[in-house]
């Protein structure tokens, strides 16, 4: 069970059309595929995101972390050294989804080898979980159609809606929108991606206070420190922190801080291992935690099922696992299926996904 090779593969597939939020837009899937290979011929496989809006990364920068610096560390070791590949990933600062990359495809391998889904090996809890949808930048009449459309076709009843950076005014409309189309029969949170101001995020707060929110998500910048805790002591819903806590230890600080009280756990940033200790974490605290969405294509969405399904805390609430939905097209020989609302954990050993080369040497961009 040793690992032997390490491959960062560079692809773009377009979207469908664009996804706008608060802190950028993307129109292209221009993800990493990472393959780890093993001395029993066995290859896991895992997708690394770029997002350089929130963590700094870029595509060519995953690719020469990972051929230049990670790869040398992990070959030779075997898959069951967790800890001991976390320990020297960690030695380099940042990079958080090329290493997270490299853990799930170590993790896919090992699923492999052993012939048992990577979910039964992390928990077992369940095989399935209920999806969450996210509804991107738009005007309200367009939001409300593309929640029906997602309703009428997959059976999806939980959205995200994203907010900030925009009139106060429009931001709620919309909210407000969903609520009125949709009465009780969906659930609503929203998602500030940091866009507002403290004050903005309050008043935005209030004027939905009677559109029965489960959530809030990152409304103002976690730097604001003082204007965060203000915010999240005023607020009646439960605050989520995202792409301010990348590590255990920023969910430690956050929480204990006063400035967060739940989490998002993205795999696509913290892989199997650190949302592991994450997860464990914010089950002792008692935490509300949901499964996060690094806009993943089908890959990165098997990843996250896999993770949210192995666990009773993680699997309560719906999980963001349907981003891919608006890609044009995606690299897995059998695509991820959302049926009454649910997505489940695909079978087989691993992460139960296999790629389709015809597709891969399509959209890859190194052509080799």
């Amino acid at each position: 069970m040793k690992i032997t090779a390490v491959e960062a593969i560079p692809f773009a597939i377009p979207y469908v059309k664009p996804l706008r939020f608060a802190s950028g837009e993307i129109r292209s899937a221009e993800h990493v595929l990472v393959r780890v290979r093993t001395d029993d011929g066995v290859v896991g496989v895992a997708e690394a995101p770029p997002r350089p809006f929130t963590y700094g990364e870029t595509q060519a920068g995953i690719i020469a972390v990972i051929d230049t610096i990670f790869a040398p560390q992990v070959i030779g070791l075997t898959l069951l050294d967790h800890e001991q590949m976390h320990s020297r990933l960690a030695r380099t600062v940042g990079n958080p989804t090329a290493k997270s990359a490299l853990d799930m495809a170590v993790w896919d391998a090992l699923g492999k080898t052993l012939e048992l889904p990577v979910t039964e090996l992390l928990g077992g809890f369940t095989d399935r979980m209920r999806v969450s949808h996210m509804l991107g930048f738009d005007e309200p009449a367009a939001m409300v159609a593309e929640a029906e459309k997602v309703v009428d076709t997959y059976g999806i009843r939980t959205f995200k809606v994203k907010v900030g950076r925009r009139p106060v005014q429009l931001d709620t409309a919309v909210v407000r929108a969903l609520r009125e189309r949709f009465g009780d029969s969906v659930e609503l949170y929203v998602d500030g991606n940091r866009g507002w101001t403290t004050s903005e995020a309050l008043r935005a707060m209030r004027e939905m206070h009677d559109l029965d929110l489960l959530f809030a998500e990152e409304l103002n910048p976690a730097d604001d420190v003082l204007g965060r805790r203000w915010l999240v002591e005023k607020l009646d819903v439960p605050f989520i922190a995202d792409e301010s806590v990348p590590t255990a230890a920023d969910v430690t600080r956050e929480v204990l801080g006063g400035s967060a009280t739940a989490v998002s756990i993205k795999t696509a940033r913290t892989g199997f291992t650190a949302s592991r200790r994450v997860h464990h974490l914010a089950e002792g605290l008692g935490l509300e935690v949901v499964i996060g969405n690094q806009i993943d294509g089908q890959i990165g969405t098997a990843c996250a099922v896999a993770f949210g399904a192995a666990y009773e805390l993680t699997s309560r609430r719906a999980g963001e696992l349907s981003n891919f939905l608006d890609m044009s097209d995606d690299l897995l020989a059998q695509p991820l299926q959302i049926n009454g609302g649910q997505l489940v954990v695909p079978p087989g050993p691993g992460l139960g996904i296999d790629i389709d080369e015809n597709r891969l040497q399509h959209y890859r961009l190194d052509k080799k």
